[in-house]
């Protein structure tokens, strides 16, 4: 795996991270937020008013890791 995503997507707070491995892809979900220091934080929680934008953003993994295997083919 490398240090660097493959490729990231950003819906609003939410960020689908894609990562390498190999040749097989993995893909983290966060949530930015900003907390009591005004610092930008992450996290893997979601709320209710998320769930719109996370769908869509792993919609959006799926298919760039879709295409990305098939021109391997």
């Amino acid at each position: 795996m490398s240090n660097q995503p493959a490729h990231k997507i950003k819906l609003g707070l939410i960020t689908a991270t894609i990562w390498d491995n190999d040749g097989s892809y993995s893909v983290d979900m966060s949530r930015s937020y900003k907390n009591d220091q005004n610092e930008w934080k992450n996290t893997s929680g979601f709320f209710h008013s998320d769930l719109l934008n996370a769908a869509k953003c792993a919609e959006r993994a799926e298919i760039w890791i879709s295409r990305q295997l098939a021109t391997r083919q």
